[in-house]
């Protein structure tokens, strides 16, 4: 079949890119969508509703994570099973994830409503604050099942060689969001809710159509009901790569709440400028995720299938074609930042403490892309612990030691070098997981 000859016979090279360029292409359309929507907001010129929106933010990345459980820890599982020509236990951790994120994401609105003044303060929210970050909060949190759901089709679609489909699909939810920013920020004065409503439905239109391909394009996945049964292997399968993957994102959202929390003695400008910040750096990031996991059931189909000179194959073009990358867009990132953050505000504190933080976040992103594709590689081939591991430290547990330490000894400064300083020793420690997992099952044949 012609998804299984990309798989196993087209040339390398141009079944990475058949597969990757589409997620990225994908990400880069979510960029634009959230760069207009830090656009829009930053028009306001209010600085505690660019800083609320900025603190309201990890929420939508929680989003993210939890969808990852299903989306990524299912796709990895259903990538090697394909691999391994079992079709039928494919289609059916399909449709559990599918129905597993609804249900998870109807659990989280109501943790998020229910205890939001709490979490709102924990993220770094003041009295000046507050009000817009809970608007923004608020309406996230309600969307919480939309949203998480859009991440299971996105990445289960790809399994089968449906790209396109996935691609449409994100691009579809970037659009409607993109229309409806400058309609409810600016025209109907909503704010921070006008943003967060405007991503709810983006995310639903973005659903109905995954659905709508399942339901009428795909023949290895399902929606069924009566395949919603896998068992307690199957389930912990997925378990074992899907939470690595959502500790990613949840670090993600820790670090930008820390970092937040631990710049607000130096006043909400600077909170308002990393969130800007936070913004423009994705345009490296997300181009650099799309490459790294558009790979991904390339590797776990080859993982699966024992296929090892493919998946070397795979792996040293993957390493070479990122690090060139990241090298590239983030020397050009570097030397365009003033001008970069000043697409989005006028203040000229805001402009020169932002040009700093985006250069620090830059120069670690040749170590960020081998963690990327590191991360990747143990996703697909199942490898739980080594994913759990880089999961926790990039942006969680050695972030939190580095920022408590550089803050303390370094001040404002420390603060802003940390992330540098985290993905440096994260990636050394990828460099190690990768060299035991190719000394061990990828230096030889069978």
């Amino acid at each position: 079949m012609e998804e299984n000859y990309l798989f196993e016979q087209e040339s390398i090279h141009k079944a990475y890119f058949k597969l990757a360029l589409p997620v990225v292409f994908s990400m880069v359309v979510s960029l634009i969508y959230n760069m207009v929507d830090t656009y829009f907001i930053a028009r306001t010129q209010d600085t505690t509703l660019i800083a609320g929106v900025s603190i309201g933010a990890p929420v939508f990345t929680l989003m993210i994570a939890l969808g990852d459980i299903f989306g990524l820890g299912g796709s990895s599982a259903i990538s090697r099973l394909f691999g391994q020509k079992c079709y039928e236990d494919g289609k059916r951790i399909s449709a559990f994830c599918f129905y597993a994120a609804i249900v998870l994401g109807l659990v989280c609105s109501a943790i998020l409503v229910l205890f939001h003044r709490p979490i709102l303060y924990l993220l770094g929210a003041d009295a000046q604050t507050f009000a817009h970050a809970k608007n923004y909060f608020t309406v996230i949190a309600l969307g919480a099942p939309v949203i998480i759901l859009t991440l299971v089709p996105s990445n289960i679609l790809r399994t089968e060689g449906l790209i396109k489909a996935s691609m449409t699909g994100s691009i579809l939810g970037a659009v409607i969001n993109m229309i409806l920013d400058p309609l409810f920020i600016l025209y109907l004065g909503m704010g921070a809710r006008g943003a967060a409503i405007a991503t709810v439905i983006g995310n639903l239109v973005t659903d109905i159509y995954f659905i709508f391909i399942l339901l009428t394009k795909s023949r290895r996945l399902s929606l069924s009901l009566s395949l919603l049964h896998i068992t307690a292997l199957q389930f912990r399968d997925i378990l074992a790569i899907g939470i690595p993957a959502a500790i990613t994102n949840l670090m993600q959202s820790l670090s930008i709440a820390l970092t937040n929390r631990f710049l607000l003695p130096y006043g909400n400008d600077k909170i308002a400028a990393m969130g800007i910040v936070m913004k423009i750096n994705m345009i490296t990031a997300l181009v650099l995720v799309g490459f790294a996991f558009g790979a991904q059931p390339l590797i776990g189909y080859n993982y699966g299938a024992r296929n090892r000179d493919r998946l070397r194959g795979t792996l040293r073009f993957c390493y070479l074609f990122e690090v060139m990358l990241a090298l590239i867009m983030s020397l050009a990132m570097c030397l365009t930042a003033p001008g970069l953050v000043s697409l989005f505000v006028t203040d000229a504190g805001i402009i020169t403490n932002g040009a700093l933080m985006l250069r620090l976040q830059q120069i670690s992103m040749v170590c960020i892309a081998v963690v990327l594709v590191s991360t990747c590689t143990f996703q697909s081939a199942g490898k739980a612990a080594q994913a759990f591991w880089l999961s926790i430290n990039r942006q969680g547990i050695l972030f939190a030691v580095i920022l408590l330490a550089a803050s303390h000894f370094l001040g404002y400064h420390g603060i802003l070098s940390t992330q540098a300083i985290a993905d440096f020793l994260t990636a050394l420690l990828a460099a190690f997981f990768m060299y035991m997992l190719w000394k061990r099952e990828l230096s030889w044949k069978e």
